[in-house]
């Protein structure tokens, strides 16, 4: 198995990883990206994320969707998982493990203070997976968000997302 930073070249299959993971995670009618602003997010001058790609049995297995953060109580950036996701067939063959032990790796080349994500509370898979790990949940923590015209009415009526 290699591991490796995404190219403007794997774009398509970024796409697609992301379309997979949505299908998994039972919200595939909930995916609106466009193309052209996911290239731009990811490969423009000023990325807004970054993408691990799993390659295994010449194919890709699996992706690391990820971007900085930062803690203010700790004084450093952190680095904030987004999308964690392997392809059915290359499951429970160490895929997963190794995308989060690389991107450990880069938390600590960057002086980082920590590596979070969040995860579903049905998948007991994902959530074993990552107390395997040493991960720890925060049961204290609940995520919130603003989309669409919750979003622009907070923003004085811009117009929403």
């Amino acid at each position: 198995m290699t591991l490796r930073q995404a190219t403007l070249a794997d774009l398509d299959v970024i796409e697609s990883l992301i379309r997979e993971l949505a299908e998994y995670e039972r919200m595939a009618d909930q995916v609106r990206l466009d193309p052209e602003v996911l290239k731009a997010s990811l490969f423009d001058e000023r990325p807004f994320a970054e993408v691990l790609i799993a390659e295994a049995d010449a194919e890709v297995a699996g992706f690391a969707l990820f971007f900085h953060n930062f803690s203010t109580f700790l004084g450093k950036p952190g680095i904030y998982l987004e999308d964690l996701f392997v392809r059915p067939a290359f499951r429970r063959r160490g895929v997963g493990r190794a995308l989060l032990s690389r991107l450990a790796e880069l938390a600590l080349e960057r002086n980082c203070g920590r590596l979070e994500w969040a995860v579903l509370d049905w998948n007991r898979d994902a959530i074993a997976f990552y107390e395997g790990l040493g991960a720890r949940q925060l049961s204290d923590w609940r995520i919130f968000r603003l989309t669409g015209t919750d979003l622009g009415r907070l923003a004085g009526g811009s117009p929403g997302l």
